[in-house]
């Protein structure tokens, strides 16, 4: 969605949060810590309106072409965002990042999974997406 990978995954978490039916894992940190802060702040928007603006749309699509036209970051910084994203947890130079990660894949069963080497990776692992 107009080249960020996060933003269908916050705008579902949005929906689901309006919903009622965000799981309770997910919401301590809604919209305001984790990915969705760091989203958030990558692209210069506050959560409170972020939030009005799903809840006052229909489809994903209008989303889209609100962040089209209102959020006005280059490729560049869009794909430095992405990177960051998709490598958290990777980081050889952050032992902290590294075992809360390691803790994450033990709470959940997950230790025997040498292919969960992201935060992403992770997440997509414990609400069985692979």
């Amino acid at each position: 969605m107009d080249g960020w990978c996060y933003l269908p995954r916050f705008i579902d978490k949005i929906r689901l949060h309006l919903a009622g039916q965000l799981h309770p894992d997910y919401q301590p940190n809604f919209a305001h810590a984790g990915f969705d802060a760091r989203w958030l702040e990558a692209a210069g928007l506050k959560a409170e309106d972020f939030i009005a603006l799903v809840k006052g749309t229909i489809t994903d699509g209008q989303v889209f072409d609100w962040v089209r036209q209102h959020v006005h970051r280059s490729s560049e910084e869009k794909a430095k965002f992405n990177q960051w994203l998709l490598n958290r947890g990777r980081e050889e130079n952050d032992p902290a990042l590294r075992e809360r990660l390691r803790q994450r894949k033990a709470e959940s069963s997950l230790s025997h999974r040498d292919d969960i080497q992201t935060f992403v990776d992770y997440i997509d692992a414990d609400e069985k997406r692979r």
